[in-house]
């Protein structure tokens, strides 16, 4: 099989090799929008399995079973769009376009389409997360009173990321409000969402927060808590907790948790922290990608859809206007 890839930075790049050496596919042919980018990337994945074009339409056209999708933001609906329109399966990074209304226009664009299209959203490919859900999916907790969520990034990313990233909301809580619909098999009906800045003062001058935190009501009656941070000076903390009437399961506590005990005698955590998002996910990208050339190939339906990527923009839509006008929102206010 041949894959294409537009967009060849960190994630990207990351891609390519997995392809190129964990699924050992025939051959990739990528581009850039970037001038020289994916020339530079062809040199550091070291193959000569690689062609690069210099076009997202030489891509198009290069016979390929699949494309990945890990360009910026701004470009996805209509890399998406052309994918599709080509009747080439898609991979592509999550959010699905710049804005929700972006998305609900593809979304409606695309209804009837048989081109299968992949979201990344790689924690539904994480094995503590999917154990997590299996046993909520089986009934060994009861029935769900809370979820908690947490993403804390150990530092910001750059201002110019933060410029354009779309908040807290919807570049960082978007994967914790996917990963509680997906483990859960319940909807988020209403928010309220609060927010706070100590750190850089950009965050403020873009209309965003550097720390968040929002209580969701889901359809089934449960209750679920997000927090989010970009400063967790300890390490890169995910995790997922899910409380029952039964039992209690969790998803991201090991010894690389990014957690310092007061107990007396305690030794916890035993390693040191993860640094950052692909070292604590970096099998879970993997098998993200696995999937996805088994979507490709027509083998498995989507994991995770287009329309599972535009609810979970919506959710985080709701915390946006909840945390400007500082009251309870519902899904159904902001929905087009």
């Amino acid at each position: 099989m041949r894959f294409g890839i537009v967009g060849l930075g960190r994630i990207g790049t990351f891609h390519a090799n997995t392809l190129l050496t964990t699924l050992s596919v025939g051959a990739l042919v990528v581009t850039d929008l970037a001038p020289g980018r994916a020339k530079q990337a062809v040199e550091k994945l070291g193959s000569d399995r690689v062609e690069v074009v210099d076009s997202m339409e030489a891509l198009l056209e290069a016979d390929v079973d699949g494309i990945v999708v890990s360009a910026n933001t701004d470009s996805h609906a209509e890399l998406i769009a052309a994918c599709v329109d080509a009747a080439i399966p898609v991979f592509c990074e999550k959010p699905l376009a710049s804005s929700c209304a972006a998305g609900a226009v593809l979304q409606k664009r695309l209804a009837g389409s048989a081109v299968p299209v992949q979201l990344g959203f790689q924690r539904r490919h994480d094995i503590a997360f999917a154990a997590a859900r299996t046993a909520v999916r089986q009934g060994e907790l009861g029935f769900i009173t809370t979820i908690r969520s947490t993403t804390l990034d150990p530092a910001p990313y750059s201002q110019e990321f933060i410029e354009s990233s779309g908040g807290m909301f919807r570049d960082c809580g978007v994967h914790d409000f996917d990963a509680i619909r997906w483990v859960s098999g319940q909807e988020v009906v209403e928010v309220y969402a609060v927010g706070a800045n100590q750190g850089a003062a950009f965050f403020s001058d873009y209309g965003d927060v550097d720390t968040s935190a929002v209580v969701l009501t889901l359809s089934g009656g449960t209750l679920a808590l997000v927090s989010n941070t970009r400063y967790n000076g300890r390490g890169y903390d995910v995790r997922l907790e899910v409380h029952g009437s039964e039992d209690s399961v969790a998803a991201g506590i090991d010894d690389k948790w990014p957690m310092r005990s007061t107990e007396p005698g305690a030794r916890f955590p035993a390693e040191d922290p993860y640094p950052w998002y692909l070292d604590r996910f970096r099998d879970a990208y993997r098998r993200e990608i696995e999937a996805f050339v088994d979507v490709a190939a027509g083998t498995i339906p989507s994991p995770c859809t287009i329309d599972d990527g535009l609810e979970a923009d919506w959710i985080a839509e709701a915390c946006l206007t909840s945390y400007r006008e500082r009251r309870p929102v519902r899904i159904d206010e902001v929905r087009i």
